[in-house]
């Protein structure tokens, strides 16, 4: 993210980033982002663990979601719950996600307390396994469980994600099964599961830690090697099996329809695209802000304004694993008919070869004020430094990122629509108001 050189004396100055990092590698394999920020007295910490769903398999789906609950259950110095207590009574917020590449737990808090999150942070790195027991790890199954009923199962729409995904990729890839895990996996967590599984992915060498916010720099480094750097690494984590080699095609279009008890017709639509690590994402990323985000975009101007469509939207995930998704999502009206929603929404998708220069010009604004606006706080800040660090090796490539955005031409923005966005690379996920949910059968 390039700061614009500004002349002087009929000169440039050299280049000055948007975000000053420094970047350190501690002995046990630990990389460490520094982005110190004196403008407010606030401290950002940001663990990137290199461990989400796709590096899972049957019987194992959901391991990674519920390990991350079982993060908070306490470890040998911090007791059950014991991580949000110290961070809520100095006035700071923790708390952690799961998804497809990553599990990130993170914290914010006065400044002046940074050590109290590297500490905590540090001591579930290092000292987690002694405080696992077969109590705690029953207690977060439930709650993983309840979780899965009331988000997805019992949910409208709530297991669009799962049926997408099986359409989307093929049963071998890691992308096919869902973060939340299949039931009867959960259901089969062993202790001796879940101490296999920390001992495999959470470990320093495997981890990424940014800072960000009201700190000296070489004090953060100094403290962050006290708390992390005696925990040992470990072996690293085998490789992801079945991300090489997948094709940009699912070979025609695949439908799945879902008669429930939906209050709406609704569609999700998706196609295998290149991924976040691919040069090709950021032209995917301003067609992606053309055709589907906000009040300018086609499928608003188009299908939204004229009424045959309540609301659409398109989304690019930034997944690693060899492809990523493009993601649609319209919603019809009481009185829509499927047919019609998914042909005004095509319509537009298979149109996108057409963008325009004003198109294109207004979506990277678009994504620049996004951008800018999620480096405003330091939660988010530290966060993309870890996303950076991990997917690229290098967190100072965020500097460069607006940049990479703007070069982007309208030919490339058209050829990747053309490319990726066509009726042979493109699943269709229908939900149907009315009627028992059936499971329904993917088809042309």
């Amino acid at each position: 993210m390039a700061h614009p050189g500004y002349q002087r004396n009929g000169g440039h100055a050299p280049r000055r980033d948007m975000i000053e990092i420094e970047q350190h590698t501690l002995a046990n394999g630990l990389r460490l982002v520094l982005a110190p920020d004196r403008t407010t007295p606030v401290a950002g910490v940001n663990l990137w663990y290199g461990v989400g769903s796709r590096n899972e398999t049957r019987p194992r789906t959901g391991f990674a979601h519920l390990f991350e609950h079982m993060m908070f259950q306490g470890s040998a110095n911090v007791p059950k719950n014991g991580h949000f207590h110290h961070i809520e009574k100095v006035g700071g917020t923790a708390n952690a996600t799961t998804w497809f590449d990553r599990t990130n737990y993170y914290d914010t808090v006065p400044s002046h307390h940074l050590d109290l999150a590297l500490w905590l942070e540090s001591d579930r790195m290092g000292w987690m396994l002694p405080a696992m027991t077969e109590e705690k790890l029953e207690n977060q199954r439930g709650v993983v469980m309840n979780e899965r009923r009331q988000r997805y199962d019992n949910q409208p729409y709530g297991d669009w994600d799962e049926r997408m995904q099986a359409l989307l990729f093929p049963a071998t890839h890691p992308y096919h099964h869902t973060v939340i895990g299949a039931m009867e996996d959960i259901a089969a967590a062993t202790l001796a599961d879940v101490h296999e599984f920390f001992a495999t992915y959470y470990l320093p060498n495997n981890a990424v830690i940014s800072v960000c916010g009201d700190f000296d720099a070489d004090h953060a480094h100094s403290r962050v090697r006290h708390y992390f750097e005696e925990i040992p690494a470990g072996p690293p984590p085998p490789p992801v099996p079945g991300t090489a080699g997948i094709p940009f095609t699912t070979g025609e279009t695949l439908r799945t329809d879902v008669h429930a008890a939906v209050p709406l017709p609704r569609i999700y639509m998706a196609s295998r695209v290149p991924p976040f690590t691919a040069d090709a994402f950021y032209a995917g990323e301003v067609a992606a802000n053309c055709l589907g985000s906000g009040r300018s975009s086609r499928l608003y101007d188009r299908v939204v304004r004229s009424r045959r469509a309540k609301s659409a939207s398109c989304h690019l995930l930034p997944l690693t694993g060899g492809v990523t998704i493009f993601l649609v999502i319209a919603t019809g009206f009481p009185d829509t008919d499927i047919d019609d929603l998914e042909r005004a929404v095509v319509e537009e998708i298979d149109d996108a070869g057409t963008l325009t220069q004003e198109e294109v010009a207004r979506a990277v604004v678009g994504a620049e004020t996004r951008t800018l606006r999620e480096l405003q706080r330091v939660e988010s800040r530290a966060d993309l430094l870890s996303m950076y660090a991990t997917c690229f090796g290098d967190a100072a490539r965020l500097n460069d990122d607006l940049s990479r955005l703007r070069r982007v031409t309208v030919a490339e923005a058209r050829d990747w629509g053309r490319s990726y966005l066509h009726p042979a690379n493109r699943v269709s996920v229908r939900y149907i108001p009315g009627g028992p949910a059936t499971p329904g059968e993917a088809a042309a």
